[in-house]
């Protein structure tokens, strides 16, 4: 069967089916041609909540799919591959973070939406990498804990005076971007502005002309003049950011910048998770509620 074949032979069963289809910005790019919607984690699952649809098909990780089912807990939500995992969020549990608050008593706990709904539901508030900034600066008191990634809590740190105390998570693939990749880039493309994730290395982001979460490298390519970027994220992001940017170039400073879990999701697997109902994910109550929670004290936090 050929690939236009496929898409079409999807979105014909996504309409029987009255499904929506959700795909994360590091998808491949067939799988973001045939999907509703792509974008932020997050953003898909508020934005898949207020539709009709009654199937959600997400093309990412297990933690996005759990995000989904808190925030559209009637319908029902299929993770296109199932087994597509993420090792930052497994790098912290509920019974771990419940240990370690026990020995930071009235201390808040500050949970990056790239986690586990168990996880969620252990935290005070959640954030994301484009707010975790006012998040912080929302609470009380002088010390924040921060799950699970290091590199976010150490971005954040530097816009508050509170002391942000860090969990050992990372994202593996910001994590092994290096300066001397970036430099490297910068070198090989003279001009080109440097867009850098904040789950990067503080010595990274020290290098980027702008910081942003990837929606928010979306808006800053489109907005800006520049006719060169050097994008500090996983390389799914430039299928987007060149389909939608005609006349301006993106480059990957690295070619590590693969994530093998947002990798694993064909076509084929979205076709199956439509046709069969395989991978469903439903988080029980009364997680599901503890956890949506914490995500709607996130959204109460007003932006900077």
């Amino acid at each position: 069967m050929s690939v236009d074949k496929l898409k079409r032979d999807i979105r014909r069963l996504a309409k029987e089916k009255d499904a929506i289809i959700l795909a994360h910005n590091y998808q491949v790019g067939d799988v973001q041609d045939v999907a509703d919607l792509c974008g932020d984690s997050l953003e898909l699952s508020i934005k898949a909540a207020a539709t009709s649809a009654r199937v959600v098909v997400f093309c990412g990780v297990n933690f996005m799919a759990e995000s989904a089912s808190v925030l559209c807990p009637d319908k029902r939500v299929l993770l296109a591959h199932p087994s597509a995992g993420c090792p930052m969020a497994d790098a912290v549990t509920a019974a771990s973070l419940r240990a370690r608050r026990a020995e930071l008593p009235g201390v808040p706990v500050v949970t990056y939406v790239n986690s586990t709904a168990e996880v969620k539901a252990e935290s005070d508030v959640c954030c994301t990498s484009a707010n975790v900034n006012s998040v912080v600066r929302s609470l009380e008191g002088p010390r924040v804990l921060m799950t699970p990634d290091r590199n976010l809590a150490l971005y954040a740190q530097r816009h508050t005076d509170k002391e942000l105390l860090l969990w050992a998570g990372c994202c593996p693939v910001h994590d092994r971007l290096s300066a001397d990749d970036v430099l490297a880039a910068k070198a090989a493309h003279p001009g080109a502005l440097f867009v850098a994730h904040p789950e990067c290395r503080p010595e990274v982001l020290d290098l980027a002309d702008a910081i942003r979460s990837t929606t928010g490298m979306m808006a800053f390519c489109r907005q800006s003049s520049a006719a060169a970027f050097i994008i500090g994220t996983e390389q799914g992001l430039l299928y987007p950011l060149r389909r939608d940017n005609p006349g301006k170039a993106f480059v990957s400073p690295s070619d590590k910048l693969i994530c093998p879990d947002m990798k694993l999701t064909t076509l084929a697997h979205v076709m199956e998770a439509l046709d069969t109902g395989r991978g469903e994910v439903k988080v029980p109550e009364p997680v599901a509620t503890r956890a949506r929670r914490a995500i709607e004290r996130m959204l109460q936090v007003p932006r900077d």
